[in-house]
């Protein structure tokens, strides 16, 4: 059976958690990544919920990005912090969710995941550019 801890394979998980890193090289954001077997209710309020759990809007800049993923729900939702949810607004992220959902018909879901979270990386980039002195506020683990 295929839970939220093996939706995707050893290899996959570190392919996510890679992506996630280099992300992180262009932007003093954040970006993190969960997955659950369950969304009971609406995704973006579950995924705001695992947002505060997880203290990612404890960032400096507000500048977090989470990617949440309900497994037996077939729900994803990608939510920013105040900060860069200001800059993108939702048109982006339903748009990124919009194409993460069509590769993962298409059966791609790392390739697809990892391309979601070099994009919001990018997008992070252009308003909150990595500094100097920057430090990863977040691990970048894969939380469940």
């Amino acid at each position: 059976m295929v839970t939220a801890r093996n939706f995707f394979d050893k290899q996959e998980q570190q392919l996510l958690v890679d992506a996630i890193a280099t992300a992180e090289l262009k932007t003093s954001g954040e970006i993190r990544l969960h997955i659950s077997n369950f969304c009971f209710g609406n995704e973006i309020k579950a995924a705001e919920k695992v947002f505060t759990k997880l203290k990612m809007h404890q960032t400096n800049e507000r500048n977090g990005v989470l990617i949440y993923i309900a497994t037996f729900s077939r729900k994803v939702a990608v939510v920013g912090d105040e900060g860069i949810h200001q800059k993108l607004g939702n048109e982006f992220w339903q748009k990124v969710v919009s194409q993460l959902i069509q590769k993962f018909k298409e059966n791609k879901k790392a390739e697809a995941l990892s391309e979601c979270i070099i994009e919001c990386g990018e997008q992070l980039g252009k308003f909150f550019p990595r500094q100097s002195d920057d430090k990863n506020e977040l691990t970048n683990t894969i939380s469940y």
